[in-house]
């Protein structure tokens, strides 16, 4: 059963800085990309930051500069380090893989930038 729990949401203020990580369960994970998606209230989820099983990576533009998405394949982790938080960076944040046709997501984790 393929398992993706996130932590590491928060309250922080304008400027700050937030680690999100993503341990997964049930996967190779090694074999498998994955991807930070956030969903703000009364808006679709957009991706927000993607990275290979061979740690190629890429960002949405709107986080370019900011954020970075990494993985620790011994510990079935993926990250998503946030710096210099903006207001409009409040949302859900979800972690996602894809095996074939199927989505698999966490259960997210709340991230609030505000002063």
């Amino acid at each position: 059963q393929v398992q993706l729990v996130e932590s590491g949401g928060g309250s922080v203020q304008p400027g700050g800085s937030l680690r999100l990580s993503c341990a997964t369960s049930g996967v190779i994970f090694s074999s498998f990309d994955m991807g930070w998606y956030r969903q703000a209230p009364g808006k679709q989820r957009d991706l927000v930051a993607h990275i290979t099983r061979g740690s190629s990576t890429s960002y949405a533009n709107s986080v370019k500069g900011r954020f970075t998405i990494s993985r620790d394949n011994a510990k079935n982790t993926v990250y998503l380090q946030m710096n210099s938080l903006k207001p409009e960076d409040t949302a859900v944040y979800y972690c996602n893989t894809k095996s074939g046709t199927r989505d698999y997501w966490g259960q997210g984790t709340q991230v609030t930038v505000s002063s």
